[in-house]
């Protein structure tokens, strides 16, 4: 996004994250030893989303746990997140990841899976002792039945692990594929407009693919508080990966414009996401959102830097490189274009350019740069409009229709902006929609929701 967007208290921002995300927590407990409660977040009938909550109430700390139960006979469980799982036959164990074993006296964890089939978990065990479950939390209702795919085709389930495969984007199976999918706004600001219940409405109303997690880095972002803003995106990929959505980690840099000037923070950010999240296969990572007022030599000095860090963590994701003047390709300034790109590129597999385009303000230059661009370097359009580059003005769904319709003939993803209710054109929702917290149907869009969500509901071709 190329425009600075107003500051907010960060505080209340996370307590309504807190609210919704899927976290782990720091609470004082009655129970005299370590306890695993469950309960079921969602349940659409054919399906649910489970989560077993790991509370220390001993005086020790744990330095590791494992979760044992049955299923019934016609349940059985598919994508899971914080934590390794074994099966044998009906009988499951969950045990902790390396970043999430320890867990001190009074602390908990969370793990989550989802399942088919209309059982639940019986005979629980928390290292080999009764888990003496609760009573499940009264903040936690079902969330509305799925209206879309059930779990078993959701978009991961379909495609696992992404590659690039020449020119496109390819799934395990080594088919060109698109995705397609919604930003957030800054968590800064709108961190209340990305909850349970708003990406159950994107994954199973809109049928969305990916969500693009869209992490400020200055405007009252991340540097202000590294630790807190990392946790956020750990919990934006777990909520994703609940769904069966492909994640993208956005380092949304914008001013300044030289990606190097957050180097170091970018190396610290990206080890902590690839380490933790290494073991996914839905996770991509968009290292610099709109590099500006730099050539295309000083952007890949930077890619050449951060792009180890997360290749030794996770060696096989899609990493997202933007280009020069706002990851136009250079067309909105003098970076020198996708010919600068192609005569010194990135020396990294698995790795796809960056394109943003806002179709009220960006016409044939902009088109004819990217349909030729597809041809020679794989493309990725982690951001468009259908107003103006600002986010705001009148809707152009003529031209809008036309990069639509050329992304799908060459299969080139795209996200589209902003999955929120600000005051924008370019926001999704009506403003008040977030605090209402009700997301559903199209009462609470504005044209240009109505517009994406229509086109983002027809059948993805995987």
């Amino acid at each position: 996004m190329k425009l600075g967007m107003r500051t907010v208290a960060l505080a209340g921002v996370f307590a309504v994250v807190a609210a919704g995300a899927m976290v782990a927590t720091t609470t004082a407990t009655a129970a005299a030893a370590p306890t695993a409660t469950f309960v079921k977040v969602s349940d659409w009938g054919s399906g649910w989303e489970g989560r077993y909550t790991i509370t220390n109430g001993g005086s020790s700390t744990l330095t590791s746990w494992q979760v044992d139960f049955d299923l019934p006979g016609g349940t059985s469980i598919g994508t899971y997140w914080n934590a390794l799982m074994d099966r044998d036959g009906q009988n499951y164990r969950f045990t902790n990841q390396h970043w999430n074993g320890t867990v001190a006296p009074g602390a908990s964890v969370t793990f989550g899976f989802l399942g088919s089939g209309s059982g639940s978990p019986s005979g629980c065990r928390l290292n080999s002792q009764p888990c003496q479950p609760t009573a499940p939390p009264t903040t936690s209702p079902p969330s509305p039945s799925p209206t879309t795919a059930p779990p078993g085709s959701t978009p991961v389930a379909a495609n696992g692990q992404l590659r690039v495969c020449g020119e496109q984007l390819c799934n395990d199976n080594g088919k060109a594929i698109q995705l397609r999918g919604m930003s957030t706004h800054g968590l800064q600001w709108y961190a209340n407009c990305a909850t349970n219940a708003s990406l159950d409405v994107l994954a199973q109303q809109w049928g969305a693919d990916v969500l693009r997690i869209s992490m400020y880095i200055q405007e009252g972002g991340y540097e202000t508080d590294p630790r807190g803003f990392t946790d956020l995106v750990h919990e934006y990929i777990e909520m994703a990966t609940a769904r069966g959505l492909y994640a993208i980690v956005d380092w949304h840099m914008l001013t300044p414009g030289d990606p190097n000037y957050n180097l170091s923070r970018a190396q610290t950010f990206f080890a902590e996401i690839a380490d933790r999240h290494r073991d996914k296969v839905n996770v991509l990572y968009e290292i610099a959102n709109e590099p500006n007022g730099v050539s295309w030599g000083t952007v890949k000095s930077y890619a050449d830097q951060v792009i180890p860090v997360i290749r030794e963590r996770d060696p096989e994701a899609v990493v997202l490189v933007g280009t020069p003047d706002w990851s136009s390709l250079g067309v909105s300034g003098s970076g020198g274009g996708v010919d600068a790109i192609t005569a010194n590129p990135v020396a990294a597999g698995n790795l796809m350019y960056v394109f943003h385009f806002y179709a009220a303000s960006h016409g044939d230059l902009y088109y004819n740069t990217l349909a030729a661009a597809a041809d020679q370097i794989p493309i990725f359009v982690t951001e468009f409009g259908t107003q103006q580059y600002t986010g705001d003005g009148p809707n152009d769904f003529t031209m809008s229709q036309r990069y639509l319709d050329l992304m799908a003939s060459k299969k080139i993803s795209w996200v589209n902006w902003n999955y929120s209710d600000d005051f924008r054109s370019g926001a999704v929702f009506t403003t008040g929609t977030c605090a209402s917290g009700d997301f559903g149907g199209t009462g609470p869009l504005k044209p240009a929701g109505s517009w994406i969500r229509d086109r983002m509901r027809t059948a993805d071709d995987f």
